[in-house]
C-alpha cells in the first residue's frame, strides 16, 4: 500500500509566462508603483495589505531599524566586501549574521516574553503583577531583561518615545505596550537604577500589537538592516573605511 504524497502549496506567489502574482496580488497592475516597500513586507508577512494605521505604524518600525552607524554588523559588513569586493552580498549577509539577542535581535525576546506572558491571560490582566514575575524571573536566573537600557542612549533612548507615540495615535496602544512599560517601571525599581525601554523593546511591543509572532519579529530587524548595510558599502566604495580599520588593530592590537 502505497501513501500519497502531501501536496507542496504555498500561498506566498507564483507566476506565469505573463504574470506574477504576491499573496494574491497582481504584482504589475496591483503592486509596483502603487505600495511602499514597508506595505509590500507587511502583505508578504501578513497576507494582506496593511490599513492606514497599520502601515503609518508598520512603516515607523522599518525605519527605525535600517542605520545606527558604525554598529558591528555594518564593520562586519565593510570588512566582509573589502576581503571579496566581487560579493555584495556576502557582505551583507556577513552584517545580517550580526543581528542576535545583543544587536537587533533582542526584539525577538521582547516580543516573546510579552506575548507568552499575556497568552491565556485574559482580558484585563494585572500587568504590576505580570512584570513583577518577570523581572523576578530574570533577576533569579542573572538574565538581562530585553528591550531595556542602552549603552550609549541615555537617560533615555529617543526612539522609544517617538515609536510609543506613533503607536498610541494610530490605535496600536495596548496590552503588550503596557505590560512592557510595568516591566521598565518594575525593573527599575528591584535594580535600583533607571532601565528605561529601548527601541527594541518598543518594537517589540507594538509588533506584537500587530499581532506579528514573536518568532518572526527578529526579521524586522534582518529586513530593515539589509538596506542600511547596503548603503554602508555604498559608501565604502566612495569613502573606504575597512583597510584603516584592519590596519589600526592590526598595529594597536600587536604593539
Amino acid at each position: 500500500m502505497t501513501t500519497a504524497k502531501k501536496r507542496l502549496k504555498s500561498g506566498m506567489g507564483s507566476s506565469t509566462a505573463d504574470t506574477i502574482t504576491v499573496r494574491g496580488h497582481d504584482l504589475v497592475e496591483d503592486l509596483i508603483g502603487k505600495v511602499s516597500l514597508g506595505d509590500m513586507a507587511f502583505l508578504e508577512l501578513k497576507g494582506r495589505l496593511p490599513s492606514q494605521q497599520e502601515s503609518t505604524v508598520f512603516n515607523a518600525l522599518a525605519v527605525t531599524l535600517v542605520e545606527h552607524g558604525m554598529t558591528p554588523s555594518a564593520i562586519a559588513a565593510r570588512l566582509t566586501y573589502f576581503g571579496a569586493p566581487e560579493s555584495l552580498q556576502g557582505a551583507v549577509a556577513a552584517g545580517l549574521l550580526g543581528i542576535g539577542d545583543r544587536f537587533g535581535g533582542s526584539i525577538e525576546e521582547a516580543a516573546r516574553t510579552l506575548q507568552e506572558a499575556l497568552e491565556g491571560a485574559g482580558p484585563s490582566p494585572d500587568m504590576a503583577s505580570l512584570a513583577r514575575q518577570i523581572v523576578s524571573t530574570h533577576k533569579e536566573r542573572k538574565r538581562p531583561i530585553a528591550g531595556l537600557g542602552h549603552p550609549i542612549h541615555k537617560p533615555i533612548d529617543p526612539r522609544t518615545p517617538k515609536l510609543f507615540a506613533i503607536a498610541g495615535d494610530n490605535g496600536f496602544s495596548g496590552r503588550f505596550v503596557e505590560l512592557m512599560q510595568a516591566i521598565s517601571a518594575e525593573a527599575s525599581r528591584s535594580y535600583g537604577r533607571e532601565l528605561p525601554v529601548n527601541a527594541t523593546g518598543a518594537i517589540g511591543a507594538i509588533a506584537s500589537e500587530l499581532d506579528i509572532p514573536w518568532r518572526v519579529t527578529r526579521g524586522l530587524a534582518v529586513m530593515a538592516r539589509a538596506i542600511g548595510l547596503v548603503a554602508h558599502i555604498q559608501e565604502e566604495l566612495e569613502e573606504p573605511l575597512a583597510a584603516e580599520i584592519w590596519g589600526r588593530i592590526d598595529e594597536e592590537s600587536s604593539s
